[in-house]
């Protein structure tokens, strides 16, 4: 994608691609489904399409709310109070949203042979400079190496390997209190969506990641994989996303803690590689074996494969599959649409303000700047799909594929040798005779296989 643009016109050509997008996907309707309602004043859908567009200019709703009056009907109370509400399910908004444009926009036009894939990480939502932000806790950051104050921004997302979407997503906090650096309020109803919300940002990861896995499932989503990094990879977790209908491909963590059985024992997968001998050459892999995950007595068949690490001469990747009928290179291959969510988490941050356009303090308020900014990137993936993919034009290139498919080699051959004749008998260059000789002669000098099936379809 193309870095936002912010001049005036490009803003105006957005704000016009916002309501045909939210009007082709009934995003009020959506809207409303998730507990959003105009208690008085303004319409719902003329506040969430300014927060929508907010991005794509160079100030802030303050600022621009002081600058020109006129260009926003509502006030800044209104805006924050519908931003801090606690009755909006922002998780289903941004699930129903996602599934109408995969059934709407894409699915009709994906093979079903294509392997679609569910795609689970995180990434640091950092407030390192806040106090009294609502459940900020201490997270640690992988790429400095430290801990900071912030939150952990779950998100299960969607691709078939060329769109890629966001799902759903969880601003995780601490389940430790001692790890939080600020507690949940204390006058939100625990029975409203804001509480629950609340409720699950406290809980561990793999929980959250069953409990959005099931949102998802239940939503209809088309999908048949998991992808996952290796923090979350595990044979609990391989058991439980099993039993919830979906195969599991994912990296493994070189640990001695994490154990297979294999050939009757249960080994690590450094022990395994070591045991076993590789494969020579450039091949796509260096080994590949069955084993069994095993938790709690449950056996769980699954195949691992080692990858050479593109990065570290000598060091290997270690993969996991729980879907058996995948041969090896189609395992790699499906395991690598998992670098589309750090394409997104990239795409978030550094263009659609993910972490600098709001200040709230609020949790409501957080997570519903986050859906917001999904939803965004769900436009601007939409159009990409639409105007630079050629693979996507439509009906019209169904029809083009059909005919390519219909008119083979030999029949395309056969029709312009026919009319160099019919051109030849106009011009009266050369008589019926002639041309059946030349023609005959031209046969003669094709392979038998030629001659063969030019004669059939003659």
């Amino acid at each position: 994608m193309n870095i936002v643009p912010h001049h005036h016109h490009s803003c105006e050509s957005f704000s016009s691609k916002f309501l045909q997008f939210c009007m082709e996907f009934h995003v009020g309707q959506i809207l409303r489904s998730c507990n959003t309602y105009k208690m008085r004043g303004f319409a719902v859908m003329a506040i969430f399409c300014v927060a929508l567009e907010q991005a794509f200019h160079r100030r802030s709703f303050y600022q621009r709310k002081k600058d020109a009056p006129e260009s926003i009907s509502f006030e800044r109370d209104t805006f924050y109070r519908f931003m801090n509400s606690c009755a909006i399910h922002w998780r289903k908004f941004t699930l129903l949203l996602s599934t109408a444009i995969i059934r709407q926009a894409i699915e009709p036009l994906t093979s079903k042979a294509r392997r679609n894939v569910l795609i689970i990480d995180d990434s640091l939502l950092s407030r390192n400079r806040s106090k009294k932000v609502e459940l900020l806790a201490r997270v640690y950051d992988h790429v400095s190496g430290m801990y900071v104050k912030g939150f952990r921004m779950l998100t299960l997302s969607w691709s078939d390997g060329n769109t890629f979407l966001p799902l759903s997503h969880c601003l995780l906090s601490s389940s430790s209190k001692q790890q939080q650096l600020q507690g949940a309020s204390e006058s939100v109803d625990p029975r409203s969506n804001g509480g629950k919300q609340r409720k699950l940002a406290q809980c561990k990861a793999p929980e959250v990641v069953l409990t959005l896995l099931q949102e998802a499932r239940e939503a209809g989503i088309p999908a048949q994989h998991v992808l996952f990094d290796s923090w979350f990879c595990s044979p609990a977790s391989l058991h439980q996303i099993h039993e919830l209908g979906y195969d599991v491909i994912a990296c493994v963590k070189k640990s001695e803690k994490m154990h297979f059985c294999f050939q009757g024992r249960m080994q690590d997968v450094m022990a395994i590689y070591r045991s076993q001998k590789k494969r020579r050459g450039r091949s796509a892999y260096l080994l590949s074996v069955e084993a069994e995950a095993v938790k709690d007595g449950k056996r769980l068949p699954v195949r691992l494969v080692y990858v050479r690490n593109k990065a570290r001469r000598g060091d290997y990747l270690v993969l996991v599959s729980t879907d058996l009928s995948l041969s090896e290179e189609e395992i790699i291959q499906t395991y690598g649409k998992r670098w589309n969510i750090e394409v997104f988490f990239k795409m978030c941050k550094s263009y659609l303000k993910l972490g600098k356009e709001t200040r709230a303090i609020s949790y409501d308020a957080l997570t519903a700047h986050t859906s917001i900014v999904f939803t965004r990137y769900m436009m601007l993936a939409l159009e990409q799909r639409r105007n630079v993919d050629e693979r996507s034009i439509g009906e019209l290139f169904f029809l083009t594929i059909d005919e390519l498919e219909d008119l083979r080699y030999l029949d395309a051959l056969t029709m312009l040798l026919k009319l160099l004749m019919d051109c030849a008998k106009d011009t009266e260059i050369l008589d019926e005779e002639q041309l059946n000789q030349l023609l005959d002669l031209f046969l003669a000098k094709l392979p038998d296989l030629w001659q063969r099936c030019l004669k059939q379809c003659a």
